[in-house]
C-alpha cells in the first residue's frame, strides 16, 4: 500500500509485539493567525483531545468546544471518529475556528462524499477575515484624529 500525502499510516506496536496498522487522515486549518493540524482515526471511543487535552478543558467557553465538533455532530457521526490536533497561534476563538476547519477538510479525506453536507454548512470556507494594519499618521487602522473645518 503506497502512502499518499493525504491518506497516511502509522505502525503502533501492540502489547503483544505485533504491529497493527493505524490509519488516520490529517488536515491543517487555518484562521486568522492561529493553525491547526488535526488528525482523525476511525475509533469507537470518540476522544477529542486538543494540544494534549481534552477539547471541553481547553476551549473553556461552552460556544467554542461546540463550535468544534460541530463538523461531527452534522455529520452525526460524533462517536465514530478520535480527533487529535495540534493548534498553535492567535487567540481561543481563531484556535477553535482553525480545529473545525482542519476537522472539516480531514472528514472530506475520509469520505468525498461528506464535501456536500459540509460545504452546504460552511466549515470547509477558510473566513479570510484578519485585523487590519495599522497605517501612519492614524491612531488605529482607520481612526485619524478629529478634523475640525475652521
Amino acid at each position: 500500500m503506497a502512502k499518499t500525502e493525504k491518506q497516511k499510516t502509522k505502525t503502533k506496536e501492540t502489547a503483544e509485539g505485533a504491529k497493527k496498522q493505524a490509519r488516520y487522515f490529517e488536515a491543517v486549518g487555518r484562521r486568522k493567525t492561529a493553525s491547526a493540524r488535526v488528525r482523525i482515526w476511525e475509533d469507537k471511543s470518540g476522544k477529542f483531545s486538543i494540544n494534549n487535552k481534552d477539547y471541553n478543558t481547553y476551549l473553556s467557553v461552552e460556544k467554542l468546544a461546540s463550535s468544534v465538533s460541530a463538523p461531527l455532530r452534522k455529520i452525526k457521526m460524533l462517536n465514530k471518529f478520535s480527533v487529535s490536533a495540534k493548534v498553535n497561534g492567535g487567540g481561543i476563538t481563531g484556535q477553535a475556528e482553525a480545529v473545525r476547519h482542519g476537522l472539516a477538510r480531514a472528514l472530506t479525506m475520509y469520505d468525498p462524499d461528506l464535501r456536500t453536507t459540509l460545504k452546504k454548512s460552511g466549515y470547509l470556507k477558510r473566513d479570510p477575515r484578519k485585523v487590519e494594519r495599522k497605517k501612519p499618521g492614524l491612531k488605529k487602522a482607520r481612526k485619524a484624529a478629529q478634523w475640525s473645518k475652521r
